[in-house]
């Protein structure tokens, strides 16, 4: 509980590389819609990454929707960085809906970021044998959303070619000549006084 709170009084990070909203439906706009941006070349993919250790677990190519009352969003595929649990066990999303999931656990660090649903219901039928990644424990990265580029230094600020090293390097090795010479010059004149 300390922890949530210490959070809460931490700023807000400007960094938006691993966006970590917790809402799939804002997922699900970054994915689908628009905010304000236009795409030339439309929706940018998206990768999905391990909450923890940011492994990538999934990707956008294989959406298969989301449920916004469990805070999950569905993949039909998923990484061989997630392992599927052997393991099966109980699960009820509401009270008259008893389903059989495995877990999907990161190989990274073995943390569990999702299940898989093996028997349900009629109506959760939608939800067998797909990924249901937990959008608590996973975070994404928008392809394409990096913004940052270095500037030029200047207008006459040219790339380091194999030429324009060569140029360098003579000139180098030329002014090094002239400073031994002056150096000798210099030995001379001092052993002459």
């Amino acid at each position: 509980m300390a922890t949530k709170k210490a959070q809460q009084n931490l700023p807000k990070s400007l960094d938006k590389t691993f966006d970590t909203s917790t809402d799939p439906s804002v997922i699900e706009e970054k994915l689908f819609g628009h905010d304000g941006e236009e795409d030339v070349d439309g929706d940018e993919p998206v990768v999905f990454i391990c909450g923890k250790c940011k492994l990538p677990v999934g990707d956008s190519f294989s959406w298969d929707g989301s449920e916004d009352s469990q805070n999950q969003i569905l993949l039909k595929k998923i990484t061989d960085n997630v392992a599927v649990g052997k393991e099966k066990r109980m699960h009820q999303p509401d009270k008259r809906s008893p389903c059989l999931i495995v877990d999907l656990i990161c190989q990274g660090c073995r943390s569990v970021i999702g299940m898989v649903y093996s028997s349900t219901p009629k109506h959760l039928d939608h939800k067998r044998f797909t990924f249901c990644l937990n959008v608590a424990n996973i975070d994404s990265y928008v392809l394409g959303s990096a913004k940052q580029m270095l500037s030029a230094e200047g207008p006459d600020e040219q790339p380091v070619t194999l030429e324009y090293r060569g140029i360098v390097e003579q000139q180098l090795t030329e002014m090094k000549l002239m400073v031994v010479s002056m150096a000798q010059k210099l030995e001379e004149i001092e052993s002459g006084l």
